[in-house]
């Protein structure tokens, strides 16, 4: 399949807006995204593409108005390949997990070894968000905890937090992509008692979790925050990533007007976590 690849650039400090931009590209027939440095890249299939649509998005979008883009073809390649030869490296996490594709070969040994495969699906343990995530995962005890994954991307969370003995464990993504993505890689590590959703915060609905991790953005953390909420067991965690540090007493002010008290923050890099508790 043919794709048309979009470079879309923003200013320093304005790095944020590519994910917000991703979301509205994903309405319009984008599959995947990738950033190098302050230039989001965005690649639609050529069938699928409207430029007309793309000019609306880009002028409706209310964060950053007059943003210049290019556009080009790309022939038919294997893009899973591409992906993973370009960005997607091993890492390591705390010393404790490591994060490899099934193509890797000589991966460092740790305590958890998770196996993903992205297909430009966000959640490799590179970005500063999803690391931070990882590390709290790491120090929490979520033994015989019910565990939710809010925008579980390729489910790195859920995997890890059921390699940890949390069970049941649920992964929900808005995208169709990061959907099938995290079965695959669900089925790729072999967890059990793990299952995906496709949808949004209605979802939540009804639904009750010992502890939440929602590493999405900060306007979609502010709108489902009354829903996190609801939720959380009483004694509950919600932690959640995919902002700066200068947007935690937002945040925490929101989280706090539904009955969320505030316990600590962690930062990387001016992206932020942080981890609350429902009284």
């Amino acid at each position: 399949m043919d794709y048309i690849e979009v470079r879309l650039g923003f200013s320093e400090g304005e790095e944020f807006l590519s994910d917000l931009l991703s979301d509205s590209l994903g309405k319009i027939g984008f599959e995947m995204f990738t950033n190098e440095g302050l230039t989001l890249l965005a690649y639609c299939p050529s069938a699928l593409f409207d430029e007309k649509q793309l000019k609306r998005v880009l002028t409706e979008f209310e964060f950053k108005k007059n943003i210049a883009y290019s556009s080009q073809l790309i022939k038919a390649q294997n893009w899973n390949e591409n992906w993973e030869k370009n960005f997607f490296e091993p890492i390591i996490i705390g010393q404790e997990c490591v994060i490899c594709s099934s193509f890797h070969k000589n991966v460092p040994k740790a305590a958890y070894k998770i196996l993903i495969d992205p297909k430009m699906s966000f959640g490799t343990g590179h970005h500063e968000t999803t690391a931070l995530m990882l590390h709290e995962i790491l120090k929490v005890d979520l033994n015989g905890k019910s565990v939710l994954d809010m925008g579980c991307g390729t489910a790195v969370l859920a995997i890890l937090a059921a390699m940890k003995g949390a069970s049941p464990v649920v992964g929900i993504d808005i995208d169709e992509w990061a959907y099938n993505n995290s079965l695959e890689n669900i089925r790729l590590n072999g967890v059990e008692g793990v299952s995906i959703l496709l949808g949004g915060a209605s979802l939540l609905i009804d639904s009750y979790y010992d502890v939440i991790f929602a590493n999405i953005n900060r306007n979609i953390l502010l709108e489902d925050m009354v829903l996190y909420s609801s939720s959380l067991l009483s004694g509950g965690e919600l932690y959640i990533s995919g902002f700066y540090v200068e947007d935690i007493p937002i945040l925490k002010e929101e989280a706090e007007r539904n009955g969320l008290e505030y316990l600590s923050f962690d930062e990387k890099n001016n992206w932020a976590t942080i981890r609350f508790i429902k009284k």
